[in-house]
Protein backbone atom coordinates (compact mmCIF):
# COMPACT_ATOMS: atom_id res chain seq x y z
CA UNK A 1 0.00 0.00 0.00
CA UNK A 2 2.77 2.42 0.87
CA UNK A 3 4.59 1.46 -2.32
CA UNK A 4 1.46 2.33 -4.34
CA UNK A 5 1.10 5.67 -2.60
CA UNK A 6 4.73 6.43 -3.31
CA UNK A 7 4.31 5.72 -7.02
CA UNK A 8 1.25 7.91 -7.13
CA UNK A 9 3.15 10.74 -5.50
CA UNK A 10 6.01 10.44 -7.95
CA UNK A 11 3.59 10.42 -10.89
CA UNK A 12 1.85 13.53 -9.57
CA UNK A 13 5.18 15.28 -9.09
CA UNK A 14 6.29 14.32 -12.61
CA UNK A 15 2.99 15.53 -14.03
CA UNK A 16 3.30 18.83 -12.18
CA UNK A 17 6.84 19.34 -13.48
CA UNK A 18 5.66 18.61 -17.04
CA UNK A 19 2.81 21.09 -16.62
CA UNK A 20 5.16 23.79 -15.38
CA UNK A 21 7.67 23.18 -18.18
CA UNK A 22 4.99 23.18 -20.87
CA UNK A 23 3.41 26.31 -19.39
CA UNK A 24 6.76 28.07 -19.41
CA UNK A 25 7.68 26.96 -22.93
CA UNK A 26 4.28 27.18 -24.66
CA UNK A 27 2.66 29.88 -22.57
CA UNK A 28 5.57 32.27 -22.02
CA UNK A 29 8.73 31.64 -24.04
CA UNK A 30 7.09 30.72 -27.36
CA UNK A 31 4.65 33.67 -27.43
CA UNK A 32 7.45 36.05 -26.47
CA UNK A 33 9.70 34.65 -29.20
CA UNK A 34 7.01 34.86 -31.87
CA UNK A 35 6.04 38.38 -30.78
CA UNK A 36 9.66 39.51 -30.79
CA UNK A 37 10.36 38.07 -34.24
CA UNK A 38 7.17 39.62 -35.62
CA UNK A 39 8.05 43.03 -34.18
CA UNK A 40 11.53 42.86 -35.70
CA UNK A 41 10.62 41.41 -39.09
CA UNK A 42 7.09 42.75 -39.69
CA UNK A 43 6.36 45.55 -37.19
CA UNK A 44 3.56 47.09 -39.25
CA UNK A 45 1.67 43.84 -39.70
CA UNK A 46 2.32 42.76 -36.13
CA UNK A 47 0.66 45.95 -34.87
CA UNK A 48 -2.46 45.55 -36.99
CA UNK A 49 -1.37 47.11 -40.32
CA UNK A 50 -2.30 50.54 -39.01
CA UNK A 51 -2.53 53.30 -41.58
CA UNK A 52 -1.52 56.84 -40.69
CA UNK A 53 -2.24 60.09 -42.45
CA UNK A 54 0.20 62.89 -43.23
CA UNK A 55 -0.22 64.24 -39.69
CA UNK A 56 0.77 60.91 -38.16
CA UNK A 57 -2.74 60.09 -36.91
CA UNK A 58 -3.91 56.49 -37.09
CA UNK A 59 -6.92 56.43 -39.41
CA UNK A 60 -7.60 52.70 -39.39
CA UNK A 61 -6.23 49.39 -40.56
CA UNK A 62 -5.48 48.69 -44.20
CA UNK A 63 -6.96 45.22 -43.59
CA UNK A 64 -10.47 46.39 -42.59
CA UNK A 65 -12.86 48.42 -44.70
CA UNK A 66 -14.64 51.58 -43.62
CA UNK A 67 -17.74 53.43 -44.69
CA UNK A 68 -17.88 57.13 -45.56
CA UNK A 69 -21.22 58.67 -44.69
CA UNK A 70 -22.88 62.06 -44.40
CA UNK A 71 -25.65 61.25 -41.97
CA UNK A 72 -27.26 58.06 -43.24
CA UNK A 73 -26.27 58.61 -46.87
CA UNK A 74 -22.93 58.02 -48.60
CA UNK A 75 -20.59 61.00 -48.43
CA UNK A 76 -19.99 61.38 -52.15
CA UNK A 77 -16.79 63.36 -51.72
CA UNK A 78 -15.07 60.06 -50.96
CA UNK A 79 -14.51 56.83 -52.81
CA UNK A 80 -17.06 54.33 -51.54
CA UNK A 81 -16.31 50.72 -50.49
CA UNK A 82 -18.30 47.60 -51.21
CA UNK A 83 -21.79 47.47 -49.69
CA UNK A 84 -21.72 46.18 -46.13
CA UNK A 85 -23.77 46.35 -42.97
CA UNK A 86 -20.73 45.40 -40.94
CA UNK A 87 -18.75 48.62 -41.10
CA UNK A 88 -19.03 51.59 -38.81
CA UNK A 89 -19.46 55.10 -40.18
CA UNK A 90 -16.34 57.20 -40.61
CA UNK A 91 -16.86 60.27 -42.75
CA UNK A 92 -13.98 62.04 -40.99
CA UNK A 93 -11.68 59.15 -41.88
CA UNK A 94 -9.86 59.30 -38.55
CA UNK A 95 -11.27 56.22 -36.83
CA UNK A 96 -13.49 53.23 -37.45
CA UNK A 97 -16.14 51.44 -35.43
CA UNK A 98 -16.25 47.75 -36.22
CA UNK A 99 -19.74 46.36 -35.68
CA UNK A 100 -20.00 42.86 -37.11
CA UNK A 101 -18.61 40.48 -39.69
CA UNK A 102 -20.51 38.07 -41.87
CA UNK A 103 -22.08 37.47 -45.25
CA UNK A 104 -25.78 37.77 -46.13
CA UNK A 105 -25.82 34.00 -46.72
CA UNK A 106 -28.60 34.21 -49.30
CA UNK A 107 -28.84 32.31 -52.57
CA UNK A 108 -28.60 34.00 -55.95
CA UNK A 109 -32.35 33.72 -56.55
CA UNK A 110 -33.34 35.08 -53.13
CA UNK A 111 -35.87 37.89 -53.54
CA UNK A 112 -34.31 40.06 -50.83
CA UNK A 113 -30.83 39.74 -52.34
CA UNK A 114 -32.12 40.53 -55.82
CA UNK A 115 -33.86 43.60 -54.43
CA UNK A 116 -30.72 44.78 -52.63
CA UNK A 117 -28.57 44.37 -55.73
CA UNK A 118 -31.11 46.12 -57.93
CA UNK A 119 -31.40 49.06 -55.53
CA UNK A 120 -27.63 49.23 -55.09
CA UNK A 121 -27.05 49.32 -58.85
CA UNK A 122 -29.58 52.13 -59.27
CA UNK A 123 -27.87 54.08 -56.49
CA UNK A 124 -24.42 53.60 -58.03
CA UNK A 125 -25.68 54.83 -61.40
CA UNK A 126 -27.45 57.81 -59.80
CA UNK A 127 -24.64 58.84 -57.46
CA UNK A 128 -21.83 58.56 -60.00
CA UNK A 129 -23.55 60.22 -62.97
CA UNK A 130 -22.44 63.84 -63.09
CA UNK A 131 -22.65 66.62 -65.64
CA UNK A 132 -21.02 65.44 -68.85
CA UNK A 133 -20.64 61.84 -67.65
CA UNK A 134 -23.41 59.26 -67.33
CA UNK A 135 -22.83 55.83 -65.81
CA UNK A 136 -24.62 53.00 -67.60
CA UNK A 137 -26.10 50.10 -65.58
CA UNK A 138 -24.04 47.61 -67.57
CA UNK A 139 -20.85 49.41 -66.49
CA UNK A 140 -21.47 48.73 -62.78
CA UNK A 141 -19.14 45.92 -61.56
CA UNK A 142 -20.30 43.18 -59.22
CA UNK A 143 -18.33 44.43 -56.22
CA UNK A 144 -20.20 47.75 -56.37
CA UNK A 145 -23.48 46.03 -55.51
CA UNK A 146 -22.48 42.98 -53.44
CA UNK A 147 -20.66 42.59 -50.14
CA UNK A 148 -17.73 40.27 -49.51
CA UNK A 149 -17.98 37.08 -47.49
CA UNK A 150 -16.75 38.84 -44.35
CA UNK A 151 -18.44 42.15 -45.00
CA UNK A 152 -15.17 43.85 -44.03
CA UNK A 153 -13.33 43.83 -47.36
CA UNK A 154 -11.02 46.89 -47.53
CA UNK A 155 -10.60 46.64 -51.30
CA UNK A 156 -12.64 47.35 -54.40
CA UNK A 157 -11.89 46.47 -57.99
CA UNK A 158 -10.05 48.98 -60.20
CA UNK A 159 -13.22 49.06 -62.33
CA UNK A 160 -15.33 50.25 -59.41
CA UNK A 161 -12.70 52.80 -58.39
CA UNK A 162 -12.53 54.22 -61.93
CA UNK A 163 -16.34 54.35 -62.10
CA UNK A 164 -16.25 56.77 -59.14
CA UNK A 165 -13.56 59.06 -60.54
CA UNK A 166 -15.83 61.61 -62.24
CA UNK A 167 -18.08 61.96 -59.20
CA UNK A 168 -15.13 62.33 -56.78
CA UNK A 169 -13.49 64.87 -59.07
CA UNK A 170 -16.70 66.91 -59.36
CA UNK A 171 -17.43 66.83 -55.62
CA UNK A 172 -13.91 67.94 -54.72
CA UNK A 173 -13.31 70.43 -57.52
CA UNK A 174 -10.44 68.39 -58.96
CA UNK A 175 -9.52 67.61 -62.57
CA UNK A 176 -10.74 64.17 -63.64
CA UNK A 177 -7.29 63.29 -64.95
CA UNK A 178 -5.73 64.03 -61.55
CA UNK A 179 -8.17 61.78 -59.71
CA UNK A 180 -7.72 59.09 -62.34
CA UNK A 181 -3.96 59.16 -61.75
CA UNK A 182 -4.59 58.89 -58.01
CA UNK A 183 -6.58 55.69 -58.57
CA UNK A 184 -3.87 54.29 -60.84
CA UNK A 185 -1.21 55.03 -58.23
CA UNK A 186 -3.18 53.09 -55.60
CA UNK A 187 -4.05 50.09 -57.75
CA UNK A 188 -2.23 46.93 -56.70
CA UNK A 189 -1.72 44.11 -59.18
CA UNK A 190 -1.95 40.38 -58.64
CA UNK A 191 0.31 38.99 -55.92
CA UNK A 192 3.44 37.52 -57.55
CA UNK A 193 1.85 38.37 -60.87
CA UNK A 194 -0.76 35.61 -60.84
CA UNK A 195 -2.40 35.26 -57.40
CA UNK A 196 -5.72 37.02 -56.81
CA UNK A 197 -7.10 40.01 -58.71
CA UNK A 198 -6.01 43.65 -59.10
CA UNK A 199 -7.45 45.73 -56.26
CA UNK A 200 -7.63 49.19 -54.72
CA UNK A 201 -7.51 49.78 -50.97
CA UNK A 202 -10.29 52.30 -50.33
CA UNK A 203 -8.89 53.65 -47.07
CA UNK A 204 -5.45 54.25 -48.54
CA UNK A 205 -7.01 55.90 -51.59
CA UNK A 206 -9.19 58.21 -49.49
CA UNK A 207 -6.28 59.19 -47.25
CA UNK A 208 -4.37 60.20 -50.39
CA UNK A 209 -7.45 62.04 -51.66
CA UNK A 210 -7.76 64.00 -48.43
CA UNK A 211 -4.11 65.00 -48.61
CA UNK A 212 -4.63 66.07 -52.22
CA UNK A 213 -7.70 68.17 -51.51
CA UNK A 214 -6.00 69.69 -48.46
CA UNK A 215 -3.34 71.12 -50.76
CA UNK A 216 -5.84 72.77 -53.05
Amino acid sequence: MNHSVGNTGRLLAAGLRALLVLTLVCGVLYPLAVTGIAQLAFPGRANGSELRDADGRTVGSSLIGQTYLAGDAPDLRWFQPRPSNGLGANSANTRYDLLLSGATNRSGDNADLIGWVTDAKAAVVRDNSVAGHTVRPEDVPADAVTSSGSGLDPHISPEYARLQVHRVAARNGLPVARVDRLVAAHTDGRILGFVGEPRVNVLELNVALRELTGRQ
